[in-house]
């Protein structure tokens, strides 16, 4: 008898573990919180040029949102923009993000990543700003919305170019760097660019517009890949810095 109830027993607590284990699946080891470097690199997955991090892919997806809105803001300046340096930005912006966006749409096909084909409702929105001013108001926030999403794309880059294990991304992030402060020097060219604000922004005194890109949609179609020559001139070089020979170290002499 005494052997018949503990079998009854162990049948009942194996049918009570069975369904523990129906109603709490065992998770993953990735999927764990606190458990060191399976979580830190959860939504990384591997490529013939190296680990692809959400990182990198949100940097490619904003590479792409940065020229949906900033390449049509450069053809608008180029046929309305009241002075000449409006007109050259216009003109640096365009070609910039034709490249550009070639360039991402060719490491997008090859890392199966997918683009949006819209500016997000940010970008749309400050579109129509400057569809809507005239004269000197357009020049202010041509300037200024402009010089301000390239600041915050520039850190971006910088954080990807600095820490991504991917080849493609890497390249990428090389070429979207030079485009950029090419466009940052052009818009700052204007005399329109307000650093206060910046600079206030920056340190928190006013409340930043969100930049995180939408889910993207409607893919585009594959590009073939694309490789950066030595002979590429699409971008603008950055002029050297001053040598110890441009600088005067003279000192004043002593008044007797």
């Amino acid at each position: 008898m005494l052997r018949r109830v503990n079998g009854t027993a162990l049948i009942i607590a194996a049918l009570v573990a069975t369904l523990g284990a129906l109603a709490f699946p065992v998770w993953s080891y990735a999927d764990r919180s606190g458990t060191g470097q399976a979580n830190v690199d959860a939504g990384t997955v591997s490529t013939q040029w190296g680990p692809l991090t959400a990182t990198d892919r949100d940097f490619i997806v904003k590479v792409r949102l940065a020229g949906l809105w900033e390449l049509p803001a450069g053809q608008q300046a180029i046929e309305r923009a009241p002075t000449a340096s409006i007109k050259e930005c216009g003109d640096h912006l365009v070609v910039g993000h034709t490249d550009l966006d070639r360039r991402v749409r060719s490491v997008a096909a090859q890392l199966n990543i997918e683009l949006p084909n819209q500016p997000n409702d940010q970008q749309q929105g400050w579109l129509n700003e400057l569809t809507d001013a005239q004269g000197v108001e357009y020049e202010r926030k041509f300037a200024n919305l402009l010089r301000n999403a390239h600041g915050k794309v520039f850190a971006l880059i910088a954080e990807v170019r600095h820490t991504t294990r991917n080849t493609l991304v890497r390249q990428l992030a090389t070429d979207a760097n030079q485009t950029v402060l090419d466009h940052i020097t052009m818009l700052e060219r204007t005399g329109r660019v307000d650093f206060d604000g910046i600079a206030d922004e920056a340190a928190g005194k006013l409340t930043a517009s969100p930049t995180g890109p939408p889910p993207p949609s409607n893919p585009v179609p594959s590009a073939p890949p694309v490789s950066p020559t030595a002979d590429d001139k699409s971008f603008t070089s950055r002029p050297s810095a001053p040598g110890p020979s441009d600088i005067n170290t003279s000192r004043p002499e002593p008044e007797d």
